[in-house]
């Protein structure tokens, strides 16, 4: 079952970063990540329903393409958007991430002792 047009507005208002805008990757994600939850139901009802499995992968190479893009261009947006949704973070960039900081403050403790 489609997104109704007062649903989809509740998420557009949710994720929004201007009173405008409709089409940032923080509402892309979102919607998409509602339509991935719903087509997840759908498809654990009807197990055999290929045509739709076809456009749930099609909408996760999306959500993965969006997010990839946002992680290069702002890390902080990023970093809400996977939390906010409860995404999964695919490429392992926070992890990376706090290994690196993690690594700094190692090598910092290491010369502050010398």
């Amino acid at each position: 079952m489609p997104l109704s047009k007062h649903e989809k507005w509740r998420i557009i208002r949710q994720w929004q970063r201007s009173p405008d805008d409709t089409g940032s990757p923080e509402v892309q994600i979102a919607i998409l990540t509602e339509r991935i939850n719903r087509l997840t139901e759908h498809l654990r009802q009807h197990k055999k329903d290929v045509h739709s499995r076809r456009g749930l992968i099609l909408m996760h190479s999306k959500r993965r393409r969006l997010l990839r893009y946002l992680a290069e261009k702002d890390i902080e947006r990023y970093r809400r958007v996977v939390e906010g949704l409860g995404i999964r973070d695919f490429f392992g960039i926070l992890r990376k991430q706090v290994t690196a900081q993690a690594e700094e403050a190692a090598q910092g403790a290491q010369e502050s002792t010398r």
